[in-house]
Order: structure tokens, then sequence, then C-alpha cells
């Protein structure tokens, strides 16, 4: 029997680990969160829930991982061989990810590309919307294929599966000990100039200054929980696999506290960068900070843009910026793939270069659905309701099975075994109760704001296509390969 991929190094484990935490999110969406929810005071709630959620789960990931040695399905199935369809689950919930995540990361190359002449013009908005992504009426009207994302959008599939087909050590580990530090010094050296120009004190001033009423607001701390949890990689399959191929001696507490802690340090150098920006451009339009203040691509792909316009060395800075998002994008895009090809291989006991080419494959075909004029709009409206009810839901699952019913005091056992520092009774009572009241609730909110409100006004028909049918198919289709893998029909 072949022997399992493992890392070469515990720093190639780390980068990676810190590689799938550390994605676009934390540059155009940390920020933004920390602007709107209070300020500096944001980051009270945040770091609690950094060590009551954050650590505690991934703890527990890492534990059952390296305990078990396999996929989520392969995990799940050993701790309860009736849990093997969740870890199918996990893993579709991957593809869905990766099948519309790889459309956001060709968008940033595309603009690496216009940064070197500053391609997108004056007007960033009609240039992103309409030249670029030639957005349609609406959510069905498809528009065809744009054959300027469609590109980029084959040569990102194409570099994820060439890192991917080398496996854990010569694919995944090298290419994270390129990614990681290049993206750090990319942002510091942008973060570095833009605290020097006019308006920047005045734009950290506006991400820093703590409104300390708005840690009264039970919304603030489940928007810090939301943040760090999904920042994280958690819930999904992702640090399960990766933790799945360290070995038997890995210190796993520490690994834990050095990804949480690093992707911190990380958002942090975003913020102060983002905000150094935008305080500038402000400076330079004479308008408030809020009036340039937005998130989300609208953030990286809009704003951004448009104040690298302003920026002396604009050229440059555009290059580095949009490079590190591709940086950022791409290496949490291998690991949701490897998530999933894990699973696929083991489970279907083919080759590694099958599994790949398989998953790549298919995964290409369809993120073309997000290359057409609708793109946007089903992004927009697959990306909420996965992240909502597929990752919260599957998250809340794995966090209630393992803490309540299967023995976690066991997997407590083992993580301390091999760790330089012990986790004590604190990590069962905050995955016991703090950490499932809190998913539980978030969930519970987003749903019943869903019901009562239509998610940013689609039509309810354009919600029922791309929101509840992917979210309702997926467990249905978990289901059906667990009945189905060779190591399930073993049993």
């Amino acid at each position: 029997m072949k022997q399992r991929d493992q890392w070469g190094t515990r720093l190639g484990f780390i980068l990676a680990a810190v590689g799938s935490a550390i994605g676009m999110g934390n540059i155009w969406r940390f920020p933004y969160m920390v602007y709107e929810n209070g300020g500096g005071a944001f980051l009270i709630p945040y770091f609690v829930a950094v060590f009551t959620a954050g650590i505690p789960l991934l703890i527990l990931e890492f534990g059952v991982g390296q305990r078990h040695a396999g996929a989520t399905p392969v995990t799940f199935r050993s701790l309860n061989k009736r849990w093997g369809w969740i870890g199918w689950w996990q893993l579709l919930v991957c593809f869905v990810i990766a099948s519309y995540y790889v459309v956001i990361i060709a968008w940033s190359f595309s603009y690496f590309t216009l940064s070197f002449n500053l391609g997108w013009g004056e007007d960033t908005s009609a240039f992103f919307f309409k030249e670029y992504l030639h957005l349609s009426d609406g959510p069905f009207s498809m528009g065809g294929i744009q054959w300027q994302i469609l590109a980029p959008l084959a040569m990102v599939w194409l570099t994820c599966w060439g890192v991917l087909i080398c496996g854990v050590k010569k694919g995944i580990e090298t290419a994270n000990k390129f990614f990681m530090p290049a993206l750090f010094v990319m942002v510091i050296l942008i973060m570095a100039r833009a605290v020097t120009m006019p308006g920047a004190v005045d734009g950290l001033s506006w991400l820093f200054k703590p409104d300390f009423s708005a840690l009264g607001n039970i919304k603030v701390w489940a928007a810090a929980f939301g943040q760090v949890f999904f920042s994280l990689s958690i819930g999904f399959g992702i640090m399960i696999t990766y933790s799945s191929y360290l070995s038997g001696e890995s210190d796993i507490n520490n690994n834990a506290f050095m990804t949480a802690f690093i992707n911190c340090g990380f958002s942090m150098l975003a913020g102060i960068m983002i905000f150094s920006v935008l305080g500038y451009m402000a400076a330079q339009k004479g308008v408030p900070i809020q009036d340039v203040v937005s998130s989300g691509v609208g953030l990286a792909f809009v704003t951004i843009p448009q104040a690298i316009n302003f920026m002396p060395g604009a050229s440059f800075i555009g290059v580095l910026f949009f490079l590190s998002l591709l940086f950022a994008g791409v290496s949490s895009m291998i690991s949701i793939c490897e998530a999933c090809i894990a699973g696929i291989l083991e489970g279907f006991k083919i080759s590694r270069k099958a599994a790949t080419t398989l998953f790549c494959g298919l995964g290409f075909v369809v993120s073309l659905v997000y290359a057409t004029g609708a793109g946007l709009y089903v992004l927009d409206i697959v990306d909420h309701f996965i992240n909502t009810y597929a990752v919260l839901l599957g998250g809340l699952i794995e966090v209630v099975l393992l803490s309540w019913f299967f023995d976690l005091e066991s997997i407590r056992e083992h993580v301390n075994r091999t760790s330089d520092f012990l986790v004590g009774q604190w990590w069962s009572f905050c995955l016991k109760f703090f950490t499932t009241f809190v998913v539980a609730y978030m969930m519970v909110m987003k749903c019943v704001g869903d019901i009562t409100t239509p998610y940013e006004g689609y039509p309810s028909s354009a919600l029922g296509a791309y929101g509840w049918a992917v979210v309702a198919v997926l467990p249905v289709l978990a289901i059906v390969l667990s009945k189905c893998d060779l190591l399930g029909r073993k049993e």
C-alpha cells in the first residue's frame, strides 16, 4: 500500500494552513468589519472570538485530522460509521466555493495585468461592471461567456492543477513557501508607502477610533465570531485534511495558536494598508472618509483602483496590490481544492493525477457559469447561501457531534500528548457551550433575516434557484457519495 503524503517540515504545514486562512476576504472584508462595528472597540469581541472559537476549533480539527489521517469522509467515518456523509457534505461545499472563488481570482489576475498601464481608466465603476464584467440586467440573463474572464479563469485552474498534481510536499508546501512570504512583503511595502501619504492618519483614525457603545450590540459580537469562523477556514474540511498529513509527533496546540495569530496579524496589516489608501483618496477628493469606504468586490475592483489612480507610483502600487490579491486567492484556492481531491482519491481509490484532473476539469466547467454576464449576480447569491446555510450549518453539526456525541476528552488527551503546552477544560467548555451557541445564533439570525427580507432584493425565483436549491441538494449528494465510495461499502 502506498504511504500517505506528509508535510516535509513543520514550517511547510504552518505556511500552508496560514495560506488557507489568509484569503482575499482578509484584505477586503476585515477592514470594513472593523470600521462598521465599532472601530478599535471591535477588536475586543474579535480577539474574544479568536480565543473562544477560532483557536479551540483549530485545535479540534487539527487533532481529529492528525489522529485519523484521512480526508473528512474518512475522518468522520472513523469517528462514527454513520457520519461519513458529513465529510462528503463538507467536500461538496468546498467544491461549490471553489467554483466561484476561482472567478474572483481570475478578476484579480486581469487587474494585475491592467495595473501596468492603469487600464481601468478614470471611471473604475463603469469599467468593472460594464466593460469588464459586461454585467447583464439580472441573474437569469446570462449574456454568454465573457472571453476576457475565460482566459485568466483557465490559467488559474491550470495553476491549481499544476500545484496539486505534485502532491503535498512538492506541490502545496513548496507553493506556500513562496506565496506566503511574498504576500506579507508586498502588503508591508504598500502599507509602508500608504501610511506616509497625506490623509492616511485620518483613514486610520476612522478605522481604529473606538466606539465602545457597539459592544452592547449582540450583532457586533456575532460579526466578530463570523469573521473568525470564515477567516480561519474552519468548519468545511480544509484544516482536517491539511492536518491529516501531519506526523504523529506534531505539536497540535502550538500549530493552532500560530496559525490563528499569523492570520490575525495579516488582517491587521491589511486593515492599516486599506484605510491608509482610503484616507489618502478622501483627502485628494476633498470628501469625508465615509464617502469612499466600501467592502467586498466593490472595494477591490472599484474603490482601490480609483485610489491607486491618485497615488504617486500608481502602476507599481497597483501591481503589488493585485498580485497580493492573486497570491492570497490562489493559496486559499489550493487548500479548498485539496480538501476535495483528498476525499476523491481516498474514497474511490484512484491516483492523485486522476483525482486532480477530474476535480479541476469539472470545477472549470461549473465555474463557466460565473464567467457569463450574470456571473456576479449568481456568485453573490451562491456565496451568501453557501456561507450562511452550508458552511455554518456544517460547522455547527461538526461541533455538536464532536463535542456532545463523541469523547471530546480523548481528543484533548491526544493533542496534549505531543504539544509543548496543554489545553485544559476551558477548551472543552468553549466548544460545548460557547462556540455551539454562537454559531447556532448566527445561523438562526441570518435565516430569519433572509426569510423576512429577500437577500439584496433579488427576485425569489433567483434566490430559490441559485440559493436554496444549491444548499438543499448538497446533503442529498453527500449521502449518495457516502454510499458509493469504496471505503464506505467495505463496512
